[in-house]
């Protein structure tokens, strides 16, 4: 064997002379790939780091609806049961922001197109979606304007609330007419919908005939479908080109699109899948504007873990009880007592089931088994929620649907 320097039988010498034994070449190795991985570990740090930094600037806190709300505190409902939580969900028609000016000339003004009170229960055994209507007749209290003036109590459609003081004053509205404490609030429009819609490869749905309303972007054929983008924000909100055209399905099919979305996220893993989950926190979280509670990756992550864990037949969508209002047919008002009980059942933590339409869609009725939109029933429910002991109560069952049920909408 000849050494580097020519000379037989030497061992290759170390830096200080001295011949390198295996072991030490061993140990150099091992501390090369030691530190190798180490910079491995510091560049996925790093990059985790920046991903969780940049989805986190995303979003927007809407500090002036909290400060508002500070001022009226007390008016405002006690908190609920411990540990449940009441998150209003409101759809803003706003023209104003990015992608957003083909929908109409931007007035300075917006309401709310859809707005639901979603109730997670202590457990986190169910969730229930429950849809506002927007045209129901409401006490809207005095509320502070974005030129900050106060507008004056007015008895009116609910949807002005957040035309008169945004965020706040719908959230006051809602309180007032539910006795329901809200915990917190999202608002996304428009453009950050269909953002969210397209992250998770858009969302199916099943139509009876074919659409085209121009006014709603909307031109679909009859049949099973994905929907992505401009179609999905068109289905949800074509009023007139889908079914009876009254605002009654146009909810109904609202419920029945976030049930099939619910249903996508959960059954695709896209939670519980990096690749998949990032497009869809970088799509929410650059379009939401919330509470500052939520304004954080980790409280949109605690919100989604809770959400996870619930089965989707357990994930509830329906719409308050409500008829034509009296005095003027296009507008609602609420079916009493039945829609008190529904707000005591949300506001005291207590199970409820929902079940689907069978019924024609008349306009403001929605008339399935019972005459007004939302009725319950109070027949046993065969599927209650997990860990409730319903033995003694019947658990009232009201018209919806759930993120497990599939139909041809």
């Amino acid at each position: 064997m000849t050494s580097s320097a020519g000379i037989p039988g030497r061992q290759p010498e170390a830096a200080g002379g001295s011949p390198e034994s295996p072991r030490r070449r061993r140990r150099r190795l091992l501390r090369w790939i030691g530190l190798g991985l180490a910079l491995l570990v510091l560049l996925g740090a790093g990059t985790g780091w920046w991903v969780y930094r940049k989805l986190d600037a995303n979003i927007t806190a809407d500090t002036s609806a909290a400060a508002e709300l500070e001022r009226y505190e007390r008016e405002r409902p006690a908190p609920g049961t411990s540990g449940s939580r009441n998150i209003l969900l409101i759809g803003s028609d706003s023209r104003a922001g990015s992608g957003n000016a083909s929908y109409g000339r931007d007035k300075g003004t917006q309401r709310s197109d859809t707005v639901i009170l979603l109730h997670l229960p202590a457990d986190r055994r169910s969730a229930t979606a429950v849809s506002i209507p927007r045209d129901l007749m409401v006490d809207i209290p005095s509320c502070l304007g974005p030129g900050g003036s106060r507008s004056a109590e007015q008895f009116a459609q609910f949807n002005w609330a957040f035309q008169r003081g945004g965020a706040a004053c719908t959230i006051r509205t809602a309180e007032k007419l539910t006795g329901i404490r809200i915990d917190h609030h999202m608002v996304v429009d428009f453009d950050g919908f269909k953002r969210m819609v397209d992250a998770i490869g858009g969302v199916e749905v099943c139509l009876k005939q074919p659409v085209n309303d121009p006014g709603a972007h909307l031109r679909l054929p009859a049949g099973r479908q994905v929907l992505r983008g401009e179609k999905a924000l068109g289905f949800v909100r074509a009023r007139y080109s889908l079914g009876d055209g009254s605002d009654t399905e146009r909810m109904e099919r609202q419920q029945h699109f976030l049930a099939s979305m619910v249903d996508k996220v959960q059954s695709n893993g896209v939670l519980l899948n990096p690749r998949r989950l990032y497009p869809l926190l970088d799509a929410a979280t650059s379009s939401v504007t919330t509470d500052p509670g939520l304004a954080s990756l980790r409280g949109l992550y605690e919100l989604a873990r809770a959400l996870r864990s619930v089965p989707t037949d357990q994930v509830n969508f329906l719409t308050v009880p409500r008829r034509p209002y009296a005095a003027n047919a296009n507008r609602d008002e609420l079916v009493q007592p039945d829609a008190a009980r529904l707000f005591q059942r949300l506001r005291t933590d207590q199970p409820l089931a929902v079940a689907p339409s069978t019924g024609s869609h008349e306009r403001g009725t929605g008339s399935t088994t019972r005459p007004p939109t939302g009725t319950p029933s109070t027949a046993p429910h065969t599927t209650p929620t997990p860990g409730t002991d319903t033995s003694a109560t019947p658990v009232p069952t009201f018209t919806g649907t759930t993120a497990g049920m599939t139909d041809c909408r």
